[in-house]
């Protein structure tokens, strides 16, 4: 028996051009190929000064690609040694498997010893990217022996006033500073008002640094 019969013309035209249609999804929808870093992954370091206690509700990246990539890192961070002041890189570090190098880096935190919720839009600029796969030749004090290290790491350092500092580097070279920037209020306030205004509770210690010295603002 003829197809014709079967189905009719009209509808064997709209059911052959649907099927197109189908392909040509399932084709656009194919996954990217995975970028071609010489390591396998780069990292993020959250970082605040001591006692100064955050809550990254999440960092999220676009990267040199154009594909957006959302809580990649977040919750505690690594704390420095002193209140006052930086150190260079650091911080609680998280591998960021199947992304490429970041054009961009959005962060979104809770200042615990304020409180006070941030958000900042941070530019990667293009010499970062080129440190990131640039191969150095150096001792490694941990393994004693010479590598060729790369700045695969990036550091997020933030401080109470919504100050953030951005910095690169490696396992076994040191960080350079990207920059520092000024983080806006969010007006929505903690985890952009899901959570009714209320922060993630504040450590017993911590709490007790600020109320007998109070908040270092200026010295980051």
């Amino acid at each position: 028996m003829a197809l014709g019969k079967l189905i009719p013309l009209k509808r064997l035209t709209l059911l052959i051009a649907l099927l197109f249609s189908l392909c040509a999804c399932a084709s656009g929808s194919r996954p990217p190929a995975p970028p071609k870093l010489p390591y396998n992954s780069w990292y993020v370091g959250l970082a605040a000064p001591r006692f100064m206690e955050v809550w990254v509700e999440t960092v999220d990246v676009l990267d040199q690609r154009g594909l957006a990539f959302f809580r990649v890192h977040g919750g505690v961070a690594g704390y420095t040694r002193k209140p006052e002041g930086w150190h260079k890189g650091g911080g609680k570090m998280k591998p960021i498997n199947n992304v490429d190098l970041p054009e961009r880096l959005f962060l979104r935190w809770q200042s615990l010893v304020e409180p006070q919720a941030y958000k900042i839009r941070i530019p990667i600029p293009q010499w970062v990217r080129d440190e990131m796969v640039r191969p150095e030749r150096v001792f490694c004090q941990g393994s004693k022996e010479w590598i060729d290290d790369y700045r695969e790491m990036i550091t997020l350092g933030m401080a109470p006033g919504g100050i953030v500092k951005v910095w690169v580097g490696g396992a076994c070279l040191g960080f350079k500073e990207v920059g520092r920037f000024q983080a806006e209020i969010e007006p929505l306030g903690p985890y952009r008002g899901k959570s009714n205004g209320q922060y993630i509770p504040i450590e017993p210690e911590n709490k007790a640094y600020i109320d007998q010295h109070g908040i270092p603002y200026g010295t980051w």
